[in-house]
């Protein structure tokens, strides 16, 4: 019982350590878009790779500041051997981390909330996701909480399905009457649910049998024709 808990305990420390980092790191590196964080475990030590929408930000001239970070996480931090990567994000609308850290700075140099949420909304939308949920909540418009949401497209909020094709952020946006909290979920570009099937007909299936096969047909006619000309020469 004793040995049980000890390794719970250890699951629990690593986890904390691994947020602790994505916090400091996502502190460090908001300017840069921070767009994600992953932590592996390698024969070598931790590779830490930082997602982000201007890589060139988070390395520094001549390294500089991606050193710096190195070297802070390897004093600051309880992980093994780490070592620290930048990837670049392959586009940007459909990060849900960089996604809410546009909305919160936007929010932060005067945007209305509303315009802030439907320009984001439509600029993920735009980009090929499936569908986008925005909530912003905190002291919007007085004193008192509230929360707002927008939402655009197709969404899962729970179960496997979420788990698997939504992406998340999350985000915090300091303004006079308080801060303000932002979250995006995207449902990913391309996403095909487990309940969306097709159904053909057989004359759909004979069409689509014979479409796919004219190319290799077509080929092949081609090569004999070559080979009867060159035979005729």
């Amino acid at each position: 019982m004793a040995n049980n808990n000890s390794n719970i305990r250890r699951i629990i420390n690593r986890n904390v350590e691994r947020h602790l980092v994505k916090e400091f790191l996502m502190l460090n590196t908001k300017k840069a878009g921070f767009g994600g964080l992953e932590i592996r475990r390698t024969p070598v030590g931790t590779e830490v790779t930082i997602k982000a929408e201007r890589p060139g930000m988070v390395i520094g001239r001549k390294g500089k500041i991606i050193n710096d970070l190195q070297s802070r996480l390897n004093d600051e931090f309880d992980l093994e051997s780490p070592r620290l990567k930048v990837e670049e994000v392959e586009d940007a609308a459909l990060n849900a981390q960089v996604m809410a850290e546009k909305i919160a700075s936007a929010m932060e140099r005067g945007w209305y909330y509303r315009r802030a949420g439907h320009s984001a909304a439509l600029s993920i939308m735009e980009a090929g996701a499936r569908g986008v949920l925005i909530t912003i909540a905190g002291k919007l418009t007085g004193s008192r909480n509230r929360t707002q949401k927008f939402l655009r497209g197709h969404v899962k909020f729970c179960g496997e399905t979420a788990i698997r094709y939504m992406d998340r952020g999350y985000s915090q946006a300091v303004k006079k009457l308080g801060t303000i909290g932002v979250s995006v979920e995207i449902m990913r570009k391309g996403t095909k649910l487990p309940h969306e099937i097709s159904i053909y007909s057989e004359e759909q299936l004979r069409i689509r049998a014979e479409q796919n096969a004219a190319p290799a047909g077509s080929e092949t006619e081609a090569v004999e024709e070559a080979v009867s000309t060159e035979v005729k020469k």
